[in-house]
């Protein structure tokens, strides 16, 4: 059984997403499921730090983007909006170049709140962050 609110295709949700910062980091979204939402993220000078790794808070805009869409796909935008509370990352192995792939799915939907849980991989599929957020659903200010 699907999670999500609003019933668009994976076409939909790429397009929606392919802006803001998210366009600047080279982030896509490449899958959709029942559950989950997966993205790609290159590793390249955008998204490495000095030391030619990625970059920390790279992999957190890859995770708080997929988090924050899947949390506006399960909501009924008429009604809610979605913003970011809280997140955090451990981050476990370097990345020199290549693509990353975070694929995130529900720890919990709630009324008023969403945790998500974001897996973050290299191209030899190797776990190389993993990351929980949580998302604030709130009703739209009625005009008055």
């Amino acid at each position: 059984m699907s999670i999500w609110f609003q019933q668009l295709g994976l076409g939909q949700v790429a397009d929606a997403v392919d802006r803001y910062l998210a366009a600047h980091l080279g982030i896509r979204v490449t899958g959709m499921g029942e559950d989950y939402l997966e993205g790609t993220m290159p590793v390249d000078d955008r998204t490495r730090m000095p030391l030619g790794l990625l970059h920390g808070g790279a992999s957190c805009v890859l995770a708080e983007s997929l988090a924050s869409y899947a949390s506006y796909l399960c909501i009924d935008p008429a009604r809610y909006g979605v913003v970011g509370l809280e997140i955090n990352a451990s981050h476990l192995r370097g990345v020199p170049g290549g693509m990353v792939t975070g694929v995130c799915r529900p720890m919990r939907l709630g009324r008023s709140s969403h945790v998500w849980s974001i897996e973050i991989r290299d191209d030899r599929d190797r776990m190389v962050c993993i990351s929980r957020m949580t998302t604030a659903v709130r009703p739209l200010a009625e005009e008055g």
